[in-house]
């Protein structure tokens, strides 16, 4: 029986970024989801300068 053929990391990289650059929704979501993130972390860094303003 033969070994199943193994892929590079590069290899493997590269078929997901074809894959994800094909399917729309998919990079959507991704978009979506990276927007939260940095929503988030804008928030987070406003609110510790809020408590300074207030003392």
């Amino acid at each position: 029986m033969r070994k199943p053929l193994r892929h590079t990391f590069e290899e493997l990289v590269a078929e997901n970024k074809r894959e994800l650059l094909e399917d729309m929704s998919a990079l959507d979501k991704i978009e979506e989801r990276l927007e939260e993130r940095q929503s988030r972390e804008v928030q987070v860094k406003i609110k510790p300068r809020e408590k300074q303003a207030q003392n």
